[in-house]
Order: structure tokens, then C-alpha cells, then sequence
């Protein structure tokens, strides 16, 4: 899709004036409803393109910025303000969180970047390699532990996550830590597998630290649309999911998905993913969020 939301739905909906007064036609209500498809809104395709017309045929919108106006405050409402603070816990230990998605999102590196905000937020940090089942994924977590300049706990290959995460909690109690970041499995021989080790993971951290997890961000791309939607929900069966961080939304053009993801899943989207760099990973701002949408 090319250009802004705004722009395409100004283009095929509004580029002759005479729809404000007459109404959409079919062919061009079909292509108001293709325009945000494409945008990966999914079923409020429907719904937005419905309304959309309705309010043209009746006379309730009688300019372009009046539309505009419309259309922002009617995407507002599939994405309530989110509070994007963590919760850590009642401050008599460090705070857990679990950090869940599939192999390829960006979970890893995800970890460095909520590792960072909370570095320079004052807190202290420590991580965990608890996917022991991924090649290299230790090491990746290794890596950025030591650019940060942050502890961590490490397992061998294919050995027990729920080992990993409860030596994680023990050290940080150690050593007074505040938050512990604990990487998870992405996958598993089957997902039945991936779903009983998070479970685990949960229970194992839960005995170790008083309401642990404090917190279970899932981590999703936010390019991939109803996979994204699927996956949201399967992990939710296993753990309960507190948050969302939503990658790879450094374009916008696939941006309806983020519209998508929290009017359907009905988790709160914490924190978005704007580029590679350390430093890329903004609290999300509805508001903000709808405006570069649109632009």
C-alpha cells in the first residue's frame, strides 16, 4: 500500500467532491473496504467502511477534514490508552517478567530493548537465557547482556527453561536486582510441548518469587497479520499474557494490524518496536500511533 491510510482512502473515497453530498457508490465503498484490508484491519475493514458510508449517505459528513476527523476518533476506539509502566511486584524481591513469541519476531533482541528502557529508567537488570531448545540463542542473549553491561544466567543446550529461570530469580535475589528478564522458548517439537513448558516456567518462578510473573509481555510482528492474531491467542492459553510488544512497525503501511491485535485480543499493547537499534522500542501512544497511521 502506498502512502498514508489517509491518502489512499482520500483517493478512492473522496477524490470527487460529490461524494460528500451524493453518498459512496457500491464500487467505491468496495474499495474503501480493499483500502483497509490492505492495511490489515482485518474485519473492521467492514465495519469502518460500513459506518463510513452510512454517515456520507445521511449528511453527517460534509468535508474532507471532517472525515478525517471521524475516521481518526473511530480507529480511537479499537485502541483504548494503554498504561505502559510494568508492573514488578510488591518491591520485596525483583520483579519477573516472562518474555513470550515464536522463533523470528524479534523476542531476543525485544529483551535488550526493554532491558535498556529500564536501565535508563534507574533499574537494575539481569537476563535470562531460558530457551535452551533455539541454537544460539543463549549466546545471542549473552551478547547483549554483555553490551549492556548486565548480568545474566545461562543454561546448556536443551536443558530444563524452568531450571534456567528459577537459578535467574535466586541470583537476582542475590544481588538485589530489580527486574529479571526471562527469555522464553519460541518453539518446540509440538506447540503442546511449547504451551507445558511455559507453564512450567511460570509455576517454577512463581514458587521462587512471591507473584511471580509479575509480568508476561508477548511479543509479536506486527507485519504477519492473522498469524500474529493466532499466536496471541494460543499463548494466552498457557500463560496469562499482561502486554503486548508489537515489532517491526518502523512503516506503517501494514499498521491496521496493531488495530487489530488489540481490539481482538483484548490485551493491552504495552510497547512498539520502531527499528533495529537498541533505543528502538517506544511506549505506545494510541493517539500518536493513529496519527502517523493516517499521514
Amino acid at each position: 500500500m502506498k502512502g498514508g491510510l489517509w491518502k489512499r482512502i482520500r483517493q478512492v473515497a473522496l477524490s470527487d467532491v460529490g461524494v460528500l453530498v451524493r453518498g459512496l457508490d457500491t464500487d467505491t465503498l468496495e474499495d474503501v473496504e480493499r483500502t483497509l484490508l490492505e492495511a490489515d484491519f482485518g474485519p473492521a475493514s467492514f465495519e469502518i467502511a460500513e459506518q463510513f458510508g452510512d454517515l456520507l449517505r445521511r449528511g453527517k459528513l460534509q468535508s474532507t477534514d471532517e472525515v478525517r476527523a471521524w475516521l481518526e476518533e473511530r480507529l480511537l476506539e479499537y485502541l483504548p490508552q494503554e498504561q505502559p509502566s510494568l508492573s514488578l511486584g510488591d518491591g520485596a524481591g525483583p520483579g519477573v517478567v516472562l518474555v513470550l513469541g515464536v522463533n523470528g519476531v524479534g523476542k531476543t533482541t525485544t529483551i535488550a530493548k526493554l532491558a535498556q528502557r529500564l536501565l535508563g529508567a534507574g533499574k537494575t537488570v539481569l537476563l535470562a537465557a531460558a530457551d535452551t531448545f533455539r541454537a544460539g540463542a543463549a549466546e545471542q542473549l549473552t551478547i547483549w547482556a554483555e553490551r549492556l553491561g548486565v548480568p545474566y544466567v545461562t543454561g546448556s543446550q536443551k536443558g530444563d527453561p524452568a531450571a534456567v529461570a528459577f537459578d535467574a530469580v535466586e541470583s537476582a535475589q542475590a544481588k538485589s536486582i530489580d527486574v529479571v528478564l526471562i527469555d522464553t522458548a519460541g518453539r518446540l517439537h509440538t506447540q503442546g510441548d511449547l504451551m507445558d513448558e511455559l507453564r512450567k516456567v511460570a509455576r517454577v518462578v512463581g514458587r521462587k518469587r512471591d507473584g511471580a510473573p509479575h509480568e508476561s509481555l508477548l511479543v509479536l510482528d506486527g507485519t504477519v497479520g492473522q498469524n500474529a492474531l493466532q499466536q496471541g491467542k494460543t499463548f494466552s492459553e498457557a500463560v496469562p499474557v499482561t502486554g503486548l510488544i508489537v515489532t517491526k512497525l518502523d512503516g506503517t503501511a501494514k499498521g491496521g494490524a496493531v488495530v487489530r491485535l488489540r481490539h481482538e485480543l483484548d490485551i493491552p499493547i504495552r510497547y512498539v518496536g520502531t527499528g533495529e537499534g537498541v533505543n528502538d522500542l517506544a511506549p505506545f501512544d494510541a493517539h500518536d500511533f493513529i496519527r502517523q497511521l493516517l499521514n
